[in-house]
């Protein structure tokens, strides 16, 4: 089970640059608009603690961690709705992702062109609410001018307003130089100076404990897997793998077998299942049997954000 986040914003806001330091992938980063033409995609690691506890039971030859996929966008500009800049293609990309992290500038730099002209978070945050919200309009004026293709989405199940752009989870990011103060809405967001992020990105570890410098990369991982409800199960397989799962929250342990194989889903029986703390708490699977610390479940079961699975089909 994959997610996706689309990186989006205004032309030249750090998108490419935070795209590169997430994903360790090189990317075309220039001073101009739209150098970004064709979407990046990149599959990041989501960093958890847990498994590494876990691993260290038993000893795996792999450990295999979950993942979330960031997709970098062409930047919008006002007008995108009206196919303006690359606004047709950008919006379809969107509507393929699963959440939406909204870059915003707040650096100044007169080597890097500003396509607005000054630096206005507010008004910048506002202008692709805006088209989002446009676009959606236009779709769904669409949809009623046209009874047949109506219709034929009610028959095949589908629900456009499940899928609009401006409902879709976001998460703000305000890429600052650390310099100057702007005014922001008051809505949740992250600060990050994504150039320094990429300066970090090329030291040792000895020399960030020297400098006194730590990435702020993880956090912003991690909001990004939760806005989106999610959470992670583990399996072990001897020590041959220690392995993460992405699940929807809410979802049941034979979902959970889907994800790990479809027959799994399909045969589920039940499993036995135990929290990743009290596994390492009692430090290997045979003595927590004996304790009774395993829990076996059936098909209701709904899984919980650190639980360990062993699936009987």
């Amino acid at each position: 089970m994959s997610f996706s986040i689309g990186i989006v914003g205004l032309p030249n806001v750090g998108k490419s640059t935070l795209f590169k330091a997430l994903t360790k992938i090189k990317v075309d980063i220039a001073a101009y608009p739209f150098t970004t033409i064709h979407p990046n995609v990149g599959v990041v690691r989501v960093p958890d603690e847990r498994l590494d506890k876990i691993a260290q039971i038993f000893k795996p030859e792999k450990i295999t961690p979950t993942i979330i996929e960031f997709i970098d966008l062409a930047g919008l500009v006002k007008g995108a709705h009206k196919g303006e800049g690359l606004g047709n293609q950008f919006l379809a990309q969107i509507r393929n992702c699963d959440a939406i992290l909204e870059i915003i500038r707040s650096f100044e730099n007169p080597d890097v062109e500003n396509v607005t002209g000054k630096i206005d978070p507010k008004n910048d945050i506002e202008t692709i609410k805006v088209e989002l919200e446009l676009k959606d309009l236009e779709i769904e004026e669409r949809n009623l001018s046209s009874p047949t293709k109506l219709l034929q989405s009610k028959s095949e199940g589908k629900e456009e307003k499940e899928n609009l752009l401006s409902k879709k989870p976001i998460i703000y990011l305000l890429n600052t130089d650390g310099k100057t103060q702007y005014q922001v809405p008051k809505i949740k967001h992250l600060i990050m100076n994504l150039k320094d992020e990429l300066e970090i990105l090329e030291l040792s570890d000895l020399e960030k404990k020297e400098l006194g410098v730590k990435s702020k990369l993880d956090q912003l991982i991690l909001a990004c897997y939760n806005i989106l409800d999610l959470i992670t199960f583990f399996t072990v397989v001897g020590q041959k793998e220690t392995r993460a799962w992405t699940l929807k929250n809410g979802q049941t342990a034979p979902e959970a077998g889907g994800v790990v194989h479809s027959d799994f889903q399909e045969k589920f029986i039940r499993a036995e299942v135990i929290s990743w703390q009290k596994l390492v708490e009692t430090g290997n699977w045979k003595k927590a049997r004996e304790l009774g610390q395993l829990k076996t479940v059936g098909k209701d079961y709904i899984v919980r954000d650190g639980d360990i699975i062993e699936f009987k089909i």
